[in-house]
């Protein structure tokens, strides 16, 4: 007797569904009114969308008015920073499978708002140009390759992951609050280079961190740390520098 052999069928996997999204934006145009106005659109969303998808389209196709940042949208640039019911995140990150059918999306607080969800990034800036983030020696220009250790290298690895998005400093209290505070993105980057062994700025930096408004105004409300999109252990950081400046070992 010949012998059957069975044959698995497989069966077609189900296209995605989209569903209708309520997003609901705050509006500002300075050119237009000095009043805030909220505006809802619909759009249709499919699970694999990211919030920033659903902003194209309504550009797009429905409010060609609608003025937001962004750039890369694979998560890299950090340009499309805002609040999207209630927390910051990257809107290129944040996938429709993973959200209500009811969005509220704003600026991120803190920053001057300039039209709709785009800020005023220059105190951001000048806060981070302010801690000196880039690396400074003495002395005669070396003559080879500055080596680093495995661990060396590993010391100081986690803040090298910020892409200055402002996610983290513009979701401290401190610094909704307080504009001069320069805010977790700032201490993030003096503190990549305050651990770096080629490094011999550190005492500069922390004598700035120092400062009122340096690392001591952080309440440690772990906003910053929640709020990174890059994953980074921003309270810790923080937490380090404090402790550099209180022992001036680094």
């Amino acid at each position: 007797m010949t012998a059957v052999q069975e044959r698995s069928v497989s069966t077609p996997t189900e296209a995605p569904k989209s569903r209708p999204i309520e997003v609901k934006i705050r509006r500002y145009n300075p050119e237009i009114s000095d009043e805030v106005t909220w505006v809802t659109y619909t759009v249709d969303a499919f699970p694999t969308d990211r919030v920033l998808n659903l902003l194209m389209k309504i550009k797009g196709e429905q409010d060609g008015t609608l003025t937001f940042r962004r750039s890369c949208a694979h998560g890299v640039c950090g340009s499309d920073a805002m609040r999207i019911n209630g927390v910051n995140r990257l809107a290129c990150k944040v996938l429709m499978k993973d959200m209500p059918d009811k969005l509220t999306i704003e600026p991120i607080k803190g920053l001057p708002v300039e039209k709709d969800l785009i800020v005023d990034m220059e105190p951001f800036f000048e806060a981070f140009r302010a801690v000196k983030p880039f690396l400074i020696t003495h002395g005669n220009e070396p003559s080879k390759e500055w080596l680093q250790s495995q661990a060396d290298r590993d010391r100081f690895d986690d803040t090298t992951k910020c892409i200055l998005c402002a996610a983290c400093t513009t979701s401290c209290p401190v610094f909704w609050t307080d504009g001069s505070y320069f805010g977790p993105a700032a201490i993030v980057n003096a503190h990549r280079f305050i651990f770096d062994s080629r490094d011999q700025g550190a005492e500069e930096r922390l004598e700035i961190l120092n400062d009122r408004e340096g690392v001591w105004r952080c309440r440690t409300t772990f906003n910053c740390t929640e709020a990174c999109p890059r994953g980074i252990q921003i309270t810790k950081a923080i937490q380090e520098v404090k402790q550099a400046l209180l022992f001036r070992r680094v």
